[in-house]
């Protein structure tokens, strides 16, 4: 394909809202092709390499991000369903859940509590201010509940997005080696360690290692989002800022 063409062609995807769609399935692919090159090595994390790839091509372009996301949120539509579809794994290791479900609940409450609070203090410990420290503490849950979240209880909803983005891809990238050498290797402990704090970008690292990793990752994810609505505004309010 000659420059010419490349040229008509990114001229018409510029003033199209397929920009967005495409740059973002090509990102992918492209990341993905490069993580599977590295022998699925968690270093080689598509979804963060996807990110940055897509970053540089807006700075580069000057693209404003509106203009981004009108094609993006197609892509952005299908979490609704993504999210739903996990349902069909949850409903194949039912009978596991229902065995521990007391040991899990217990885990998910000691989580959520010991993810915000640990979050705060290490802010305040490095002098962060109030809005930052309370955009902190919803930073292991999926995003559209964080920002709600951030919101409600005075933090910065963008600033928390980005922590959402960022804790997601750190436990993704290096969650699973963690557990493995602290000698933690049974299945469902590390799903739901890995929904717990890592969200849905963790989740799909799990369902990489484990159909029932992923499972247990996928429930831990959602019941830490609920439990993180209801328990944050009243964890914030008793600590001292």
């Amino acid at each position: 394909m000659s420059q010419t063409e490349l040229l008509e062609i990114w001229v018409y995807l510029s003033t199209s809202p397929l920009l967005g769609l495409t740059a973002t399935l090509l990102a992918y692919v492209l990341a993905h092709r490069f993580y599977l090159r590295c022998n699925a090595s968690p270093l080689a994390n598509p979804v963060a390499i996807a990110i940055a790839m897509l970053i540089s091509l807006l700075v580069l372009t000057k693209t404003p991000y509106k203009d981004y996301f009108d094609g993006a949120k197609f892509v952005h539509f299908l979490l609704g369903p993504a999210t739903v579809a996990l349902a069909i794994p949850l409903y194949k290791q039912l009978e596991t859940i229902k065995r521990v479900m007391l040991p899990l609940l217990l885990s998910l409450l000691i989580g959520v509590l010991v993810g915000a609070v640990t979050a705060i203090y290490i802010g305040k410990v490095f002098g962060a201010s109030k809005p930052t420290l309370l955009s902190l503490a919803p930073k292991s849950v999926t995003s559209p509940v964080a920002m709600s979240i951030a919101e409600h209880i005075g933090g910065l909803p963008s600033l928390t997005a980005a922590l959402v983005v960022s804790t997601g891809i750190v436990g993704a990238v290096f969650g699973p080696s963690l557990l493995k050498a602290l000698k933690i290797d049974d299945a469902r402990a590390m799903g739901v360690a890995l929904g717990v704090t890592s969200h849905g970008v963790g989740t799909s690292r799990a369902f990489q290692l484990s159909a029932q990793m992923g499972a247990f990752a996928g429930l831990s994810m959602a019941l830490a989002a609920l439990a993180n609505a209801l328990l944050l505004p009243w964890i914030v309010s008793w600590l001292p800022f």
